[in-house]
């Protein structure tokens, strides 16, 4: 009986000990933090895509606000006299693409192709050469000129080239009353769209980086404020860099090559491609010409962006394949989204051009 009281008393009082204990038992020196709360964060959002939906494939813009018949229409590629006579040009300066080539005389011609923009009238128009079929032969659309020596425009058609000109019943051309004949045929891009016989828009012709920074020279090239072309005593263009505008802006000698409305003529990208001359030879149906060799050519020049430059070949299977630039690691050059121009330089021939890179 004494034993089973001591019992319960016992029990009783690790009970009551029990009941008095603390919840945790915390060592010396030793302090315990209530852990925080767990929560996921979300991802930072990444950067939007440059590059856009839908791009004008000459000049790699955004043409998302284009309608379906603009991004439809063919590229239009006219030929502009680039003589003192003939210049301010009109309209010039929209032009998605320029070629600037050498004819007879040591001048310059230059091939505008009109495709993202149609301006109402452009001038003045001049009449075609050899060549003009293979170096716009890839954009698909019609060669609109006035003028050329008829064994020219047989090769050009039977080629399967759509020529619009006077020479051959076109419609659309009007003279102007600001400059003297030959200097002021102008001609309508509406009415010439309309003689092209079905042609459709042109493919993309070469890569564009986005953002425009990553361009193949504006990565890897060498710094350049200047790209001074001498074709000949009479024709001497050269492009200044801007880099307020990022802009190569253009010039004849040492004015500012403008168009009739006062706007500088400026250009995103500049391909020099050095090109090889043969005289047509003199028929009894016309005098020999220069013309610039192309289709199935190939050879070495630069590309400028972003006031640089590099190095690149280039290459044209045919009359109706593209020029392939690639630098020097034998990859194709990027080009900036915006306006281009091409300098076919002539390596031979009656004038020896010369081109010079100002650092």
């Amino acid at each position: 009986m004494i034993r089973v009281r001591v019992a319960v008393l016992a029990v009783a009082a690790m009970t009551a000990l029990a009941a008095c204990a603390p919840a945790d038992i915390i060592e010396p020196n030793t302090t315990v933090t209530a852990s925080p709360d767990t929560s996921r964060s979300l991802a930072p959002t990444p950067p939007a895509d440059p590059r856009p939906a839908v791009a004008w494939p000459l000049t790699g813009v955004d043409a998302t606000d284009a309608s379906q018949s603009e991004l439809e229409r063919p590229a239009l590629s006219v030929k502009i006299e680039n003589t003192e006579a003939a210049r301010p040009q009109t309209n010039l300066q929209h032009a998605d693409v320029v070629f600037e080539e050498n004819v007879e005389y040591g001048i310059s011609r230059l091939i505008a192709v009109y495709h993202s923009d149609y301006p109402k009238e452009v001038g003045p128009i001049r009449s075609m050469r050899p060549m003009d079929r293979n170096i716009m032969g890839s954009l698909g659309g019609p060669l609109v000129f006035s003028g050329a020596q008829r064994r020219f425009i047989d090769q050009a058609a039977s080629s399967g080239t759509v020529l619009i000109a006077q020479d051959v019943g076109s419609s659309g051309f009007f003279r102007t009353h600001d400059k003297p004949p030959p200097h002021n045929l102008h001609g309508y891009l509406a009415d010439f769209q309309k003689q092209s016989r079905g042609a459709k828009a042109p493919q993309a012709q070469w890569a564009f980086a986005y953002p425009a920074a990553m361009a193949s020279a504006a990565v890897a090239g060498k710094a350049t404020s200047q790209i001074d072309i001498t074709f000949s005593p009479y024709s001497h263009p050269h492009w200044d860099w801007n880099d307020s505008k990022d802009l190569w802006m253009r010039y004849e000698r040492n004015a500012p090559h403008k168009t009739d409305d006062g706007t500088q003529l400026s250009a995103t990208n500049i391909v020099v491609i050095y090109v090889t001359v043969r005289q047509t030879g003199a028929t009894s149906v016309g005098m020999s010409v220069p013309e610039t060799l192309v289709a199935g050519k190939k050879g070495k020049g630069y590309v400028a962006t972003g006031g640089k430059r590099i190095a690149v070949t280039w290459s044209k299977a045919g009359q109706f394949d593209p020029f392939v630039v690639r630098d020097s690691n034998g990859d194709p050059v990027s080009l900036a989204p915006g306006q281009t121009w091409w300098e076919l330089v002539p390596t031979n021939g009656e004038f020896a051009t010369k081109v010079t890179f100002t650092d």
